[in-house]
């Protein structure tokens, strides 16, 4: 069982007692339908009234094994009792001031952390916001007022936010840019690595990459180069390895800020504390938000202190960017992080993780591969006997899940990628019942 600070154990037990949805759940998306904005999607057509570790109850009482995560932001678990008692106590002192009018020590100490946290020891500084899109905003920003150039570079199937400038740097149209435009301006998309869909090196796709930014844009005139570590909406996508190598020494030859947009794949996600660590990058500017700080919205943008402090004055901020709350919380996160070693629990799960799916693989001909790091995992389906994409197979794997009360995530440019992002303190026996019925639906989907 799990406890949170105040409330009730939670069982860590996957328990289906009505069908999905059960009539609570049924009434409250009837009225959600007639309320909210049909752009806003909605994956589980259930409603949460608890969660924590390894599974989410709904109003009607049924409890789903949790393999998402809230899209990889609940890496401590749900209501961690950590996070809990410092939000409850932040909430008594004082809701909002404004760091830009009345500042206060919890944004000083996230800062502070982060700047201790993210890979390189040279001089850093950070600034906070509210949202991963906002984060990648304003390292363009920072990066075209320290370089004085306007020119951004980003990649094949990676995915950077949902604001304007961000749906320019993000690849897929559908559905996080379609009859949105127009983008802005200044952004170009060059090759990736992609190890299941080019044979090549990394280093020879990198060349390319290198190629298409000196001939289409030329080096003297890009401000920024902004890339995922380990792409997550594109399909978890780590880059052959040497991609990244050769990305930053291009970047660093001609004066070019490296981005690592690690929103997704930062705070022991994939058993470091950040995913440049595999390979040893260590970028000008970093971007974090999602496992940040337990639930609550906080993002950062942490770099190269010349670099941070290039942006005048009032250049960077907002109304709510870094709220005490959403501060307190980050901190309480970490802290849980450093206490239970967060990333051996993501290499644990890794390690539990990965002979069964290969197994799977094995069976089912429609996997056609198996990758990720850490607690960031995912499956890439197939038709048999090609490499053509196979989202109805992976649709359909999903549904099935949901049903039997397993939330998985899809995603992939092709919409043929099941993900998977268990909060880091999952119980391994609820990784084990996952993986059970996972390949159930895959017998189901494939008989």
């Amino acid at each position: 069982m799990t406890h949170t600070a105040g409330g009730p154990a939670l069982p860590q037990e996957r328990k289906i007692i009505t069908a999905i949805p059960g009539p609570k759940s049924a009434e409250l998306l009837a009225r959600r339908n007639a309320a909210v904005s049909a752009g806003v999607s909605g994956m589980m057509p259930v409603f949460a009234v608890a969660a924590g570790d390894g599974v989410i109850v709904d109003v009607d009482g049924n409890s789903f094994i949790d393999m998402g995560a809230g899209i990889a932001v609940t890496n401590v678990g749900n209501a961690a009792p950590k996070v809990v008692e410092a939000v409850q106590q932040q909430v008594a002192a004082f809701t909002h001031t404004c760091f830009m009018v009345t500042p206060y020590s919890g944004y000083v100490e996230v800062c502070e952390q982060l700047n201790e946290l993210t890979p390189g020891t040279h001089a850093k500084k950070s600034a906070l916001f509210n949202s991963g899109a906002e984060a990648v905003e304003n390292a363009v920003k920072v990066a075209r007022a320290y370089t004085k150039r306007q020119a951004v570079v980003v990649f094949e199937h990676g995915y950077h936010g949902r604001t304007n400038m961000t749906m320019a740097m993000t690849a897929k149209n559908m559905p996080y840019k379609h009859s949105f435009g127009p983008f802005a301006s200044e952004v170009y998309r060059v090759p990736v690595a992609y190890p299941f869909r080019d044979e090549r090196s990394g280093a020879e796709v990198a060349a390319a990459a290198i190629s298409r930014m000196d001939k289409e844009v030329g080096a003297s005139n890009i401000a920024a180069i902004v890339i995922e570590p380990i792409q997550g909406e594109g399909g978890f996508i780590a880059p052959t390895a040497g991609f990244l190598p050769a990305i930053v020494e291009f970047a660093k030859a001609n004066g070019i800020v490296f981005v690592a947009d690690e929103i997704q794949t930062g705070f022991c996600r994939t058993g470091q504390w950040f995913a440049c660590e595999h390979e040893g990058i260590v970028p000008d500017l970093i971007t974090t938000a999602k496992g940040i700080a337990g639930g609550l919205p906080l993002a950062g943008l942490t770099g190269r202190a010349e670099i941070m402090d290039s942006v005048h004055a009032g250049g960077l901020g907002g109304t709510y960017g870094g709220n005490p709350i959403a501060c307190a919380a980050a901190i309480a996160s970490i802290e849980t992080m450093k206490e239970l070693d967060l990333n051996a629990k993501a290499k644990a799960i890794e390690e539990l993780m990965m002979p069964r799916l290969k197994a799977m693989q094995s069976k089912f001909s429609v996997i056609g591969d198996v990758r990720g790091r850490g607690a960031m995992i995912a499956l890439e389906m197939i038709k048999p006997g090609s490499m053509d994409p196979n989202p109805e197979v992976t649709s359909a794997v999903a549904k099935g899940c949901h049903a039997a009360g397993v939330v998985v995530l899809t995603a992939g440019t092709y919409g043929n990628v099941l993900r998977f992002l268990p909060a880091l303190t999952m119980p391994h026996h609820l990784l084990a019942e996952a993986l059970d019925e996972i390949e159930k639906q895959f017998s189901i989907a494939t008989a």
